[in-house]
């Protein structure tokens, strides 16, 4: 399901929740990112610090996809006028 994000608490809610609804805890997905438990808490909370990089191994591990795409109404827009 598609969710469309206006802010950056958005982000860390959407990471967490689907974090939990694998039945991933903290620590094991803090493993499989190279950091602690405690450092991916302080993430979820305030995901304004992720990096892009560690914000694209997180979802990739989540099983997630990262899209990024003009809303409908400015479809028609070329990729230029960014």
């Amino acid at each position: 399901m598609a969710q469309t994000l206006t802010n950056t608490q958005q982000v860390g809610y959407l990471l967490t929740a689907n974090r939990k609804a694998q039945g991933m805890t903290q620590a094991q997905a803090a493993a499989r990112l190279g950091i602690s438990q405690a450092r991916l808490s302080e993430l979820e909370q305030n995901p304004g610090r992720l990096t892009v990089d560690r914000l694209l191994v997180l979802v990739n591990i989540l099983g997630l996809e990262l899209v990024l795409q003009r809303p409908p109404e400015k479809a028609d827009q070329t990729a230029s006028e960014w």
